[in-house]
């Protein structure tokens, strides 16, 4: 079953994909928008056609303490319109440090400062949906 994976940001939207079998996640791309989220369900409806995506994990940015933000009350509305738009099951996956880590991966490899600034969304959004398939692998018995 193919995955899309969302991290929502307030200037970009990170993407990524699963592979066919909803084991490995992959960077796809990065959309920039200036808090036009009518634009970005248009575009992610169209990503879902396109892969014939069969669900959405989208990330869920919760405070150090577990409470909900402003950025989860965000995420949880952006959940709720994909929804109305998209005939697909929506998860909503804690993306907490998963910037922090996919920046520090790209500072690991050597990557420049501009260079990360293109594709750290779609690596975050790589992370929070990888963490997605392993939660559910474990569940569903999977080594």
């Amino acid at each position: 079953m193919k995955y899309i994976g969302l991290d929502l940001g307030s200037r970009t939207l990170g993407i990524s994909l699963s592979d066919n079998t909803g084991l490995i996640a992959s960077s796809y791309k990065t959309i920039r928008h200036n808090e036009e989220y009518d634009f970005l369900l248009n575009e992610v409806k169209k990503i879902v056609e396109e892969v014939n995506a069969k669900a959405i994990v989208l990330g869920f940015p919760k405070n150090m303490n577990n409470t909900i933000g402003p950025k989860g009350e965000l995420s949880i509305m952006f959940k709720q319109k994909l929804e109305e738009i998209i005939n697909i099951p929506v998860y909503l996956q804690d993306e907490r440090l998963t910037t922090k880590s996919a920046t520090d991966m790209l500072i690991m490899g050597n990557v420049s400062r501009k260079g990360r600034k293109k594709v750290v969304d779609s690596i975050a959004a790589t992370i929070i949906l990888q963490s997605f398939l392993d939660k559910k692998g474990k569940e569903d018995g999977q080594k």
